[in-house]
């Protein structure tokens, strides 16, 4: 079964950051999450769809030049 949600400790791995990582971007609503009681998980194809987000996106804050 490849639909099966991901712990933070998974999601962790996939993107080879720290696992506090994952649970501070999930409380902060930047990482896609499903809430299932007191538990958070997460589908595969959502975080890499957010993660090709980003990239796309690139940052804001570079693009913008305000004038002097």
């Amino acid at each position: 079964m490849t639909d099966r949600l991901l712990d933070a400790g998974e999601i962790a791995e996939l993107l080879h950051v720290p696992e506090r990582w994952v649970r501070e971007h999930t409380r902060s609503g930047l990482l896609p999450h499903v809430q299932l009681g007191r538990y958070r998980r997460y589908r595969r194809e959502a975080v890499l769809a957010w993660v090709d987000a980003q990239e796309i996106g690139g940052a804001a804050w570079r693009r913008h030049r305000p004038g002097p």
